[in-house]
């Protein structure tokens, strides 16, 4: 049996609150995802009682909010670090490599990151993170709505800073406007959070795809099937050109 102990110090308690968050990292990890969580393993597993969850979180749905918000801020981070080598390669070289899908190349001189590479960027940096795939179905769906306002306020002000950051970075570095690669951003999280579900099936459906493979399909290619939904999207945001107060790409 574990040792349960009582953090007494304020260093100690934030300790306890990156445990739970660990641990519910971990398991998430291990089990397929944030929907067989429970609240006694990530305890448990963190090595603390089931009744402590409370001092440092009111729920399990504020815990994994909290993960959420971490994991929106390494996307972010990703995506910016990214833009820039975008930038400083489009400003010194001129023509984009073709992508092989579709339409060729970005000719212009300088263009940077055509709509291609800019799904690329964001698709191929949220596909490295599982568990921002997952959280983005479970955010809408009850996360936001079973915390406290101020909490759900902190998340969202983080959230759609994190969009606009986003958005000017990619813009900066391509041919798409900052309302376009708004738009993507909104398209990749909900198609990836909706294709990591389909990728991650329950035991009932991975019986029936042995069973049924020509529907396997759809479970098994998530990073290739959700990039090239992307690389769609953002041709399709870009063809349609600038919107009502949007004045092009943000590039000086």
């Amino acid at each position: 049996m574990p040792t349960h102990r009582r953090a007494r110090s304020q260093e100690a308690k934030q300790q306890r609150a990156e445990d739970l968050l660990d641990a519910a990292r971990r398991l998430a990890a291990e089990a397929g995802g944030v929907r067989h969580l429970t609240l006694a393993a990530v305890t448990e597993a963190a090595g603390l009682h089931p009744s402590a969850i409370r001092r440092y979180f009111d729920n399990k749905e504020e815990l994994l909010l909290e993960l959420a918000e971490r994991e929106w801020v390494g996307w972010r981070e990703e995506v910016l670090r990214r833009a820039k080598a975008g930038a400083g390669r489009g400003r010194g070289a001129g023509a984009g490599p073709d992508t092989g899908v579709g339409a060729g190349p970005d000719t212009s001189a300088g263009a940077g990151l055509g709509p291609d590479e800019t799904a690329d960027v964001l698709a191929t940096s949220l596909i490295a993170r599982p568990l921002l795939c997952d959280l983005f179905t479970h955010i809408p769906l009850s996360l936001e709505g079973e915390v406290p306002l101020e909490r759900a306020r902190r998340y969202k002000a983080l959230s759609f800073a994190s969009v606009a950051k986003m958005s000017a970075a990619l813009a900066e570095a391509g041919t798409m406007t900052a309302a376009q690669v708004a738009d993507l951003i909104a398209a990749t999280a909900a198609q990836t959070a909706h294709a990591w579900q389909i990728a991650h099936p329950t035991a009932t459906l991975a019986a029936l795809y042995e069973e049924n493979p020509q529907w396997a399909h759809t479970a098994y290619d998530f990073g290739e099937r959700t990039t090239r939904l992307l690389r769609a999207t953002a041709r399709g945001l870009a063809a349609r050109g600038p919107g009502p107060g949007d004045s092009g790409p943000s590039r000086g």
